[in-house]
């Protein structure tokens, strides 16, 4: 598993777990079964774009593909909209739109 991967899987966790909503509970939200929500948190099945974006989409979540050059813009945006209580926390997850992310810094 890559780490734009892990990325994407935190958020959805982290936001799963915020929202005081059960792996069940998702389930029965998205249709996604249960165990393949367990699968996919634990990094043990790779998400197909569709459960991605049922996912998301009960996790009031959006996935969008965002241009490089424009990627500090919108985590500059994604950071002003965090609660005032959250943004006192250390480490926030990423979005979970940002993919590009491979470590390695590119221009163009």
């Amino acid at each position: 598993m890559n780490y734009a991967t892990q990325d994407i899987i935190d958020t959805l966790k982290g936001t799963r777990t915020a929202k005081g909503l059960s792996q069940r509970a998702l389930s029965e939200r998205t249709g996604v079964p249960q165990s393949h929500i367990s699968k996919i948190e634990s990094g043990g099945t790779d998400i197909r774009l569709s459960s991605l974006t049922e996912l998301a989409r009960a996790l009031d979540l959006d996935l969008r593909l965002v241009p490089r050059k424009a990627v500090p813009a919108v985590d500059s945006v994604v950071r002003s909209t965090v609660p005032t209580a959250a943004s006192a926390q250390p480490s926030l997850p990423r979005p979970a739109y940002r993919l590009d992310d491979d470590g390695e810094n590119d221009d163009g």
